[in-house]
């Protein structure tokens, strides 16, 4: 895509050619078919911190090359990511893993997807909704993989431009609202071991959620995060053996190299796309502290 023209730095839209449907970490796939793929259960605060990840991260963007995740490094591997798909999908059938909304009914973690089926490799292009900057409704926070990487910023809506060729469409996956009801989820292989977010415990007293002692919520460990349930995390990981994520120093605050070493262990456990995103929820806190089996 050209961007229009601008006297804002960074404010358009660069060429995003996309790769096609492709397994994870690269392997060709078929074409995709209805049905067929499994769609993991997440929630919109999981599809938006997967999608901080990239940005803090400044993944550089490629329809070629895979990031440590597994994902392609383009609009549509980015969203793939974001949702937890167990598949690298293409602006061609990431529809299928979606309802089509209306603008009205625009929540954060749902996208703005623009399929060219004359062009479709690159003339196409696929962003995360992050909630709307202005009461009006004419700009957003928008999660994007775009040249040169992957970036957070208050775009117009829909879009810079081919502002007629965007589709609203919410993840069927999606398990909760955010008046706080839940949805039926699709048929999913995926363990939803840690998709909740519990509280934190009472001050003063050692946190407990979902019955698991210690574990101090989902939220301690997030982008940003700096506190000592991460200094023992990564303590404990190294123990089990996921010591060479830590090769260099990551400092003090929550790290890629802490999501990587999380995901390396959850994979340990079986676990694939969304429930192995790197992030502990209660079930990854115990297999680790409380009754964890030998890693595989």
């Amino acid at each position: 895509m050209t961007p229009p023209p601008s006297d804002t730095p960074g404010d358009g839209q660069l060429a995003t050619p996309q790769g096609a449907r492709s397994r994870l970490h690269g392997a060709g796939g078929p074409p995709a078919v209805p049905g067929t793929v499994p769609t993991p259960a997440t929630t919109r605060d999981q599809i938006i911190s997967r999608a901080k990840t990239w940005v803090a991260a400044q993944v550089p963007y490629s329809m070629t090359s895979y990031w440590s995740d597994g994902y392609r490094q383009d609009c549509s591997g980015y969203v793939s990511m974001a949702w937890g798909l167990p598949t690298n999908e293409w602006t061609g059938s990431l529809d299928q893993f979606g309802v089509k909304i209306t603008k009205d009914d625009l929540q954060s973690g749902d996208i703005l997807l623009y399929h060219n089926p004359d062009n479709p490799e690159a003339g196409s292009h696929v962003v995360i909704f992050g909630g709307w900057t202005d009461s009006d409704h004419t700009h957003y926070t928008v999660y994007e993989q775009t040249p040169p990487h992957a970036r957070s910023q208050t775009t117009p809506y829909p879009y810079w431009n081919n502002t007629d060729k965007y589709v609203p469409y919410r993840y069927k996956g999606l398990t909760e609202t955010t008046a706080g009801t839940k949805q039926p989820a699709a048929d999913t292989t995926q363990p939803a071991a840690d998709t909740t977010q519990p509280m934190a415990g009472a001050a003063g007293a050692e946190p407990a959620s979902h019955g698991v002692p210690g574990y101090p919520g989902r939220g301690h460990f997030l982008p940003g995060a700096e506190n000592a349930y991460l200094a023992q995390l990564r303590g404990r990981l190294q123990e089990k053996g996921f010591g060479s994520f830590y090769a260099l120093d990551p400092g003090p605050r929550w790290s890629e190299a802490d999501r990587r070493a999380v995901e390396a262990f959850q994979r340990t456990q079986g676990w694939r796309g969304g429930a192995a995103d790197g992030y502990p929820g209660p079930e990854t806190w115990r297999r680790l502290f409380v009754q964890g089996p030998a890693v595989r």
